[in-house]
C-alpha cells in the first residue's frame, strides 16, 4: 500500500524552478531517504509533502487522502527539524506533552504517550531537566520524541542529525533505526551525508536541481549508478573515472584510454558495446587489486601517496595518465614511487555513455 504519494510536484520562486513534475510514491513502513547536495530541492520536497510550502502545481497524498491544501496539522505527519526548537523554559515532560494540550488530548493519553516516547528513546531520567541541562544527542532524542507522541503514520526528518559531533552521529543513526524497525512507520529523511542514506534506507532518491535522477535500494545505487552523476556522487572515496572509446579488441570488446586497452568481457553491459563509442568507466577503489598475483591481466601503475586509515588503506597511484584511487587492506604498506600491477574486478564496473552521461 502506498504511504505518500507525490504527484507531478511543482514549485518555482518566480523565474526559478526548484521541483520540476516530481514524481514519486513511497510504501507503507517504507524507510526512503531523500540524498543530494545543498539547493537539490531535498528539504523543499520533505517541505512540501509537510505543508510548510505551497506547490505551484501537482498534488500529494497520504495515506490515499489529497492532502496537497491542508494545513501541517491536519495531514497525519510528525516532523523532527535540523533545530531541536525545544521550549527553553520547558522540561522535557513539557516540550513533549505541550502539542498534545494544544490538540486537546485528555490527560491521562497525554501521560501514556509521553512515558511511551521516553520508553523507546531511552529518555526516562531526562523528564525533568530543561533543555539547557541536556548535551546535544540529547535534545535530539527529545525533539524525535516531540513527534514520536503525535502517534501518527508518517515521520519526516529534515537533517536531524547534521548538528551532532561524528560520535552522536552514528550513535544516534543507529537509534534512527531501531526505532524504525519497531514501530514500521513510514519515514521519509533528508539528509547529504551518504553514510546516513546507505545505512538508514530501505530505498535512496538521489536529487539534482529538483529532479530525482535515481531512486533504488543502496546496493542498487551504488553498484549500478543510473547515470555518472549518481556514480560520483556515492561513495567515499569517490569512485575513478577514465574518459576512453570503446574498441574491438582480440576477445570482444575492449575499453581505451591513453594507449591502455582494458578487456570488458565480464562487463554486463544494459545495451549493446558499440566500437567507436566515446565512454566513461568508473571503477570503485576497493574493486581495484593491486599486486593480486591471481594470474590475471595486469596493467602498470605509481604508487604517488599512501593514507593510512585503520582497517584499510588508502593509496593514490598515477595510471593512464590519470590519479586513481585504490583501497587496500591495512596492513599492507607502500611507499611512494613504489611500481605496482593492477587488476580490475570488471562485472563490477560501470560504464556511461560520454555523452548522455547514462549507465551503459
Amino acid at each position: 500500500m502506498t504511504s505518500v504519494s507525490v504527484k507531478d510536484l511543482t514549485l518555482s520562486f518566480g523565474a526559478v524552478t526548484v521541483l520540476d513534475k516530481l514524481n514519486i510514491d513511497i510504501e507503507d513502513g517504507e524507510f526512503l531517504v531523500l540524498l543530494g547536495s545543498s539547493g537539490c530541492g531535498k528539504s523543499t520536497l520533505l517541505n512540501c509533502i509537510a505543508g510548510l510550502l505551497e506547490p505551484t502545481d501537482g498534488q500529494i497524498f497520504i495515506k490515499g487522502k489529497n492532502v496537497t491544501w491542508l494545513e501541517p496539522k491536519d495531514r497525519g505527519i510528525g516532523m523532527v527539524f535540523q533545530s531541536y526548537a525545544l521550549y527553553p523554559q520547558m522540561s522535557v515532560t513539557k516540550n513533549l506533552s505541550f502539542g498534545l494540550k494544544i490538540a486537546g488530548l485528555p490527560q491521562e493519553e497525554i501521560d501514556k504517550r509521553v512515558a511511551r516516547a521516553a520508553e523507546i528513546l531511552q529518555i526516562q531520567p531526562l523528564l525533568h531537566r530543561k533543555p539547557s541541562e541536556l548535551s546535544g544527542g540529547q535534545r535530539q532524542r527529545v525533539a524525535i520524541g516531540r513527534a514520536l507522541v503525535r502517534d501518527v503514520d508518517v515521520f519526516l526528518f529534515d537533517e536531524p542529525l547534521s548538528n551532532l559531533d561524528a560520535k552522536l552521529r552514528t550513535e544516534l543513526r543507529v537509534e534512527i533505526k531501531r526505532l524504525h524497525q519497531s514501530l514500521k512507520n513510514t519515514m521519509i529523511y533528508v539528509t547529504h551525508d551518504q553514510i546516513e542514506a546507505l545505512t538508514l534506507a530501505d530505498r535512496i532518491a538521489i536529487m539534482k536541481n529538483g529532479l530525482i535522477q535515481q531512486l533504488a535500494d543502496p546496493m542498487t545505487i551504488y553498484n549500478e549508478p543510473k547515470n555518472l552523476f549518481v556514480a560520483g556522487f556515492i561513495g567515499s572515496p569517490a569512485m575513478n573515472f577514465l574518459r576512453g572509446e570503446l574498441r574491438e579488441g582480440v576477445a570482444g570488446i575492449d575499453f581505451v584510454s591513453n594507449g591502455v586497452a582494458i578487456p570488458l568481457n565480464e562487463y554486463k553491459a544494459a545495451s549493446g558495446l558499440v566500437p567507436g563509442r566515446k565512454v566513461v568507466l568508473g571503477m570503485r577503489p576497493e574493486h581495484i587489486l593491486v599486486d593480486a598475483n591471481d594470474g590475471g591481466q595486469t596493467f602498470d601503475a605509481v604508487v604517488e601517496i599512501e593514507e593510512p586509515m585503520g582497517a584499510d588503506n588508502l593509496l593514490w597511484l598515477k595510471f593512464a595518465g590519470i590519479n586513481m584511487s585504490v583501497r587496500i587492506a591495512g596492513n599492507r604498506r607502500y611507499q611512494p614511487g613504489a611500481q605496482v600491477k593492477l587488476s580490475f574486478t570488471m562485472s563490477l564496473a560501470s560504464l556511461f555513455d560520454a555523452e548522455s552521461e547514462l549507465r551503459l
